[in-house]
């Protein structure tokens, strides 16, 4: 038995709650990853998972083990990044999150540029609105919009992001321009999930907070906010710099800015391990002050 690899799928399967989840991300067949499992139980001669229908358990000695397998997992990764040489030279691939619209305007351009500036790094990343695991996903760097949970991650602060009321001029001409937020119950409104509720808006606290609105579209990206709110069926709330290229070319208003909440944080997030891989810290060289220039503009 490669007690490497077993280990592995031990860890995957705790961390993805399920024997199919872990088959899932490690591209095996589940039969496969079930009999790595209860062989490496045979050998130790302990239950390790307790298995319902529903989701995996660890027992009492399959938590210190998982623990134990986790640190030597990460130590033999360790030694065969040093052996690779990326703690000699920037090389290797380096996987990279973004909130999608994010990390097609910011993001995407930044990394495009770090490739052409070192061409033994391979790129991976993944833009996507909701919050990727970097634990899970083993994620090197995420940017993160929005308040950040405790966690053992380190968080670079780059800058914050407004969230804005808009709509096309044609909208404002045919139903009128919000004087306040108050006013939102009277028009036809566009949501999606990562920024508002479909039910109300928060505004600043010290006038209008949650504001009941109507929500005419629900949709579960901000791309298709934009396009809908450009196609002049409503009023949407999104953060600036979705909507910034079609505020500069006129094809979105904004409203209500003097009532606007608080600006969003944006960190650049990584796990922090020692000592860092050299892929990651020049990433984060070229990343990091890039972002905080774009998001003074």
């Amino acid at each position: 038995m490669d007690r490497l690899q077993a280990m592995s799928v031990l860890v995957a399967a705790v961390e993805c709650g399920s024997l199919s989840g872990a088959a899932r991300r490690l591209r095996m067949p589940l039969a496969t990853v079930s009999r790595k499992v209860s062989e490496l139980e045979r050998r130790l001669g302990a239950r390790l998972l307790e298995r319902s229908t529903r989701r995996l358990a660890l027992t009492e000695a399959g938590a210190s083990y998982v623990a134990a397998c986790r640190r030597i997992l990460e130590d033999v990764a360790e030694a065969e990044r040093a052996a690779a040489g990326e703690y000699r030279a920037p090389r290797g691939e380096l996987s990279v999150t973004a909130p999608a619209v994010f990390g097609r305007v910011h993001v995407a351009p930044i990394a495009v540029a770090f490739l052409k500036a070192y061409p033994e790094i391979d790129l991976r990343l993944r833009l996507a609105d909701h919050v990727v695991s970097i634990a899970e996903e083993r994620i090197d760097v995420a940017v993160r919009i929005g308040p950040l949970a405790d966690s053992s991650l380190v968080a670079l602060p780059v800058g914050a992001i407004r969230r804005v009321v808009c709509a096309s001029p044609s909208y404002f001409a045919a139903r009128g321009l919000p004087g306040s937020p108050g006013d939102l119950a009277k028009h036809d409104c566009i949501t999606f999930e990562g920024i508002a509720s479909p039910r109300s808006w928060t505004f600043s606290a010290a006038r209008e907070p949650g504001v009941p609105i109507r929500s005419r579209l629900a949709v579960n990206g901000a791309e298709a906010a934009v396009d809908a709110a450009v196609a002049g069926l409503g009023i949407a709330h999104l953060l600036s710099y979705q909507a910034a290229e079609p505020v500069r070319r006129g094809a979105l208003v904004l409203a209500l800015e003097e009532f606007e909440p608080p600006a969003v944080p944006v960190h650049v997030v990584h796990a922090g391990q020692r000592p860092l891989a050299l892929k990651v810290r020049a990433f984060l060289d070229f990343l990091v002050p890039r972002l905080r220039t774009a998001l003074q503009g």
